[in-house]
């Protein structure tokens, strides 16, 4: 007779993103203060923006349920979205899709990202000392002393307040061209390469806002291989 399986032990909490990595920082070096999280949007969709985001926290102050922004649901994105600007210190930079197709999705990610920090710091004394950048690499030439965080919007909370007004900031956007552009889809699938995107270029045709450097789009334009 088969033995009765043990009980499977509980699945560990997953951990939520928090201020070790600013803390830690700012002990390290006072110069640090203040620290910014820095995230961005829309680095593979066929059409529209890439949007960046950087923000600093108070920490006496901070909205309750901040988190990686893919882990929310639209309407708690939006309701922290909101909050985040009402309570930090934020600013929000976009790269178009011309700037995309002239000088390439990286670059312009990080050209996002330099106008986000530009925003941010703005205003006197809100520019940042150090900036906790989502990802594996600090843009070159980056303006202020950065360090690159893999998967940092699921560990710092600057970092996931970031990725929250960048993604809400960009699908605003992509809502406000679907009604220019309508028949793409854009207000559901923002610009992602998704069936109803594509039947809408095989309909419609390649708008000013589609990145006609991608593949697909090069292929519609008669420019593939």
């Amino acid at each position: 007779m088969a033995r009765p399986s043990a009980p499977r032990a509980p699945a560990a909490p997953r951990p939520r993103p928090d201020l070790s990595l600013e803390g830690a920082l700012q002990r390290a070096d006072p110069s640090c203060v203040p620290v910014c999280g820095i995230d961005e949007a829309g680095r593979g969709p066929w059409a529209g923006p890439v949007c960046a985001a950087a923000v600093i926290l108070d920490p006496a102050d901070i909205p309750d349920g901040i988190d990686d922004s893919k882990r929310l649901t639209a309407k708690r994105r939006e309701a922290l979205f909101d909050e985040i600007q009402a309570r930090a210190r934020w600013g929000i930079g976009f790269a178009e899709a011309p700037e995309i197709d002239a000088i390439g999705i990286l670059p312009a990610n990080d050209l996002a990202m330099a106008r986000a920090l530009a925003a941010l710091g703005a205003a006197p004394g809100h520019a940042p000392g150090h900036a906790l950048i989502d990802g594996n690499r600090v843009p070159p030439g980056f303006p202020v002393p950065a360090t690159a965080v893999v998967k940092g919007d699921g560990k710092s909370l600057s970092i996931a307040a970031a990725s929250i007004l960048a993604k809400v900031a960009r699908d605003r956007v992509m809502t406000a061209l679907a009604e220019q552009h309508p028949g793409y889809g854009w207000e559901r699938n923002m610009g992602y390469g998704v069936p109803a995107h594509r039947q809408g270029l095989k309909s419609l045709g390649v708008t000013p806002h589609h990145r006609c450097s991608f593949a697909p789009i090069r292929k519609i334009l008669g420019e593939g291989d």
